[in-house]
């Protein structure tokens, strides 16, 4: 029976799903449970018949009818829907579902009457935009701070120190104490959990450790214990020590210090590229304007970007949005692998379900980023020069080694993408109003830590090779 002979209705569903309603006549559900049958006699075994040849009445009786109507059902609905996709023109993202499950259906199913369903699956939105001028948007100015580069040169100093031991005085600030400590919260008693070390390196900067600790051991002798009270942050990592109170029995075992390289010319070459002192700070201002400049270009475009989603009508298909959270999943087991860790061991089947729920707003937020930049481009017509796509191709082709493997429709598709989304942010920019506001304390206190927070993209010599013996 061909699609053609099929009776078929469609209907929107809430969350961009399509309902399928497909009637199949008499005819077509008799050939079905016909076939049915002569397939399922090819694996019945009985003594005195050849395989194959067992006669209706006995495949039947053997086989049973509720089996041959079920197996006949499913070959005919998975038939259909294939059909009606094609009859339609349909694009379906997901497998259907039967609306009202496969046992009512096989429960009223009877061989040559005409049988309905109806097939419910996710279709790709259309997305809309109520507006696409004249949106408003605010965005976080990044400044240059110079003293970075006097904190990035430090951290640089201290990367390439040479340790020695200290003598005659007590703990100070910077330096590196040789500690054994055992910690019990005040509150019971109890012993914290990894709070104790036999011999363990303690950089002595604030920050270091919970509030107190580093406190406590500045100002002991190598050789001398005390206890040191201390109280675990509000946002402690582990929540049962949040707020907690602490006491700490700490011996300081040894005490060493840094002697720092004197800031001169050699120093800057052991530390970089650069031939002097004044290239280095030279070329570490530059890539700190210019990463304060990549940043704030990216508050721009995130702030654009997020007022056009606040235009946008679009109802996300969970099928969607559940290939989303696994793309995010898959870059987070990435990454851990990167990191060395074994992520087949690591990713149970609880964890991975957590983490895809997880993952499900910032999944939806990237879908609607994505629907709502392409509804743009629908809307104003922005579309992509092919000779511009194939210069850009050439272009980098030439900063690709010989030997790469690259495929040149997914390059080609890269690069179109680069350029479109280039395309959207100018037209965004043109055509909205974008007004500056003051970093969050949070970000301002991030920029001034830059050695225990953030860094530029490049950095010195010296902390290329310190992240290079971590990892070794």
């Amino acid at each position: 029976m061909s699609a053609a002979a099929l009776n078929v209705t469609t209907e929107s569903r809430p969350g961009s799903r399509l309902a399928v309603t497909v009637t199949l006549p008499g005819e077509r559900t008799k050939a079905g449970y016909e076939d049915a049958i002569t397939k399922l006699s090819r694996s019945v075994n009985l003594p005195g018949f050849r395989k194959g040849k067992v006669p209706r009445t006995v495949v039947v009786q053997q086989i049973g009818s509720l089996r041959i109507k079920a197996t006949a059902l499913e070959n005919m609905v998975d038939a259909a829907w294939r059909d009606a996709i094609k009859q339609e023109s349909l694009e379906p993202i997901s497998q259907p579902d039967l609306t009202d499950g496969f046992e009512g259906l096989l429960e009223s199913f009877q061989p040559g009457s005409d049988v309905s369903f109806t097939l419910e699956a996710d279709i790709a939105p259309t997305p809309k935009l109520k507006s696409t001028k004249g949106l408003k948007a605010e965005f976080e100015t990044v400044a240059y701070d110079a003293s970075r580069v006097d904190a990035m040169i430090e951290d640089s100093r201290k990367q390439l120190a040479t340790v020695v031991p200290v003598e005659g005085r007590a703990a100070e600030k910077g330096d590196i104490a040789v500690l054994g400590f055992k910690g019990t919260y005040s509150d019971d008693g109890s012993e914290i959990d990894g709070g104790s070390a036999d011999s363990m390196d303690v950089d002595l900067e604030h920050g270091r450790m919970i509030p107190g600790f580093i406190e406590g051991v500045i100002g002991m002798k190598a050789g001398e214990t005390k206890t040191v009270d201390c109280q675990f942050p509000d946002d402690y990592p582990k929540e049962d020590a949040r707020s907690r109170k602490a006491a700490f029995e700490i011996e300081l075992k040894d005490l060493k210090t840094r002697e720092l390289p004197e800031l001169d010319d050699a120093f800057a070459k052991q530390a970089s590229e650069q031939e002097t002192l004044a290239d280095l700070r030279k070329d570490l201002e530059q890539r700190l304007k210019d990463d304060a400049e990549r940043r704030q270009t990216s508050n721009r475009r995130d702030a654009l970007v997020a007022a056009l989603v606040e235009q946008l009508e679009v109802e996300l298909p969970e099928a969607l949005i559940q290939q989303e959270s696994r793309n995010l999943l898959e870059q987070t087991a990435a990454q851990f692998a990167q990191q060395g860790m074994d992520v087949k061991s690591l990713f149970t089947p609880e964890l991975v379900r957590n983490l895809m729920q997880n993952s499900r707003p910032e999944a939806e937020e990237r879908l609607r980023r994505s629907f709502a930049l392409t509804a743009l481009a629908e809307a104003e017509n922005i579309a992509v020069d092919d000779k511009a796509v194939d210069d850009k191709v050439e272009e980098v082709k030439k900063d690709l080694s010989a030997d790469a493997k690259i495929d040149p429709a997914r390059l080609r598709q890269a690069v179109m993408d680069d350029l479109i989304q280039e395309q959207l942010m100018s037209w965004l920019e043109e055509n909205s109003t974008l007004t500056e506001k003051a970093p969050s304390a949070e970000d301002a206190a991030t920029d001034e830590k830059p050695a225990a927070k953030k860094k530029p993209a490049t950095k010195t010599k010296a902390a290329s090779k310190s992240k290079a013996d971590a990892g070794s």
